[in-house]
């Protein structure tokens, strides 16, 4: 298969006119069943006809995906839920008037509309209305419906620029559309309203104390932050090994002092041994490690810049052929739950605590 690479002009402004008929013929391909990339305000996107049995198929194919992974349910106007949904409670109501469009996913019991094939054999949908202006326009021109995961090969970072969504896709996919670089960099929350209190199933951008502050009580699934869920995965990233660069990574926790002597003592082993090392590592202690390459995140005083980085610098390792990677731990509230979630996940929850 041969893959289209359309570009169009980066950032979440306006779609220019020219974009516009650029993305009215990616939706296009939408509807004749194929598989188109995108970026939203998360990361990029796979789409695919989210009411089309063959097109959902298409994705998991495309990604290597396992067939009981759910996918996401892409809208652009509230009105559309209706459709895909067999009721509508007042939580959605009133989360979508907060936080839509947006990185935030509702799980709601679907409706006969939408095929197993995209919900993972399960009674329930995903369902995300993104905020980024290019998304919408496709969403829009697709027909209204678009199952979107990361678009990148299962268990891989996920992509915030196309380049690497062309690593993954290309030869795959109908077509890639490059928007440049996203803006929040970790994937969208995920909170299911089939259950009372509502749960947050995957940590993002949307916390915990923001849901609570529309919702009122509201919990987190307990095996976001540990290793152990064995159940079915009802949301996209909760089963299976996600975000994870090729070579082995290991989170290291405890004081400041005792993360940099363990993580330049391992380091310096590790290179002894043949390996190539890397580190990530934060404004506030970049300058005290040592290693083949040492990159920063960002500060700890700003969150938003380290979920911006994360899946970058892990694809980066990859590029340079790091074999060995050590990395600072996060805080476990509000975003930065969000950013140890996925670290966990990429390093297959290999933490040493000191």
């Amino acid at each position: 298969m041969e893959t289209e690479i359309i570009k169009i002009r980066p950032g979440e402004g306006p779609v220019s006119e020219e974009d516009e008929e650029k993305l009215r013929a990616a939706g296009a391909i939408l509807q004749q069943g194929g598989l188109v990339a995108f970026p939203t305000e998360t990361v990029y996107g796979l789409g695919g006809d989210a009411l089309n049995p063959s097109s959902s198929q298409k994705i998991y194919a495309a990604k290597g995906r396992p067939s009981d992974n759910p996918l996401i349910v892409h809208i652009y106007r509230f009105e559309d839920i209706y459709k895909i949904t067999k009721e509508v409670p007042e939580e959605a109501r009133k989360i979508a008037d907060a936080f839509w469009p947006g990185p935030l996913t509702m799980i709601l019991p679907k409706s006969d509309a939408v095929p197993y094939e995209t919900t993972g054999g399960l009674d329930t949908v995903a369902i995300r209305m993104p905020s980024h202006p290019a998304a919408q326009k496709l969403i829009k021109y697709s027909g209204g419906y678009i199952a979107a995961p990361s678009a990148n090969t299962s268990g891989k970072p996920s992509p915030t620029v196309a380049k690497y969504v062309e690593e993954d896709m290309m030869g795959r996919i109908d077509a890639i559309i490059d928007g440049g670089e996203v803006g929040i960099g970790l994937e969208s929350t995920i909170i299911d309203l089939t259950v009372t209190p509502p749960q947050i199933l995957r940590p993002g951008y949307i916390t915990q104390e923001k849901l609570s502050t529309v919702l009122g009580t509201v919990d987190t699934d307990t095996t976001i932050l540990r290793a152990d869920s064995g159940q079915a995965p009802k949301a996209p990233g909760m089963k299976y090994r996600h975000y994870a660069p090729r070579g082995e990574l290991t989170i290291v926790e405890g004081t400041p002092g005792q993360v940099r002597e363990y993580i330049n003592r391992a380091a310096a082993a590790d290179h002894t041994a043949g390996e190539k090392t890397g580190i990530i590592g934060t404004e506030e202690m970049l300058s005290g490690y040592i290693a083949d390459v040492v990159k920063s995140v960002g500060s700890r005083k700003d969150e938003d810049s380290i979920a911006r980085h994360l899946y970058t610098i892990l694809r980066e390792f990859d590029d340079e052929g790091v074999t060995k990677i050590y990395s600072e731990g996060f805080s476990t509230e509000g975003f930065g739950q969000a950013i140890m979630n996925r670290l966990l996940k990429a390093a297959g929850h290999k933490v040493v605590k000191l």
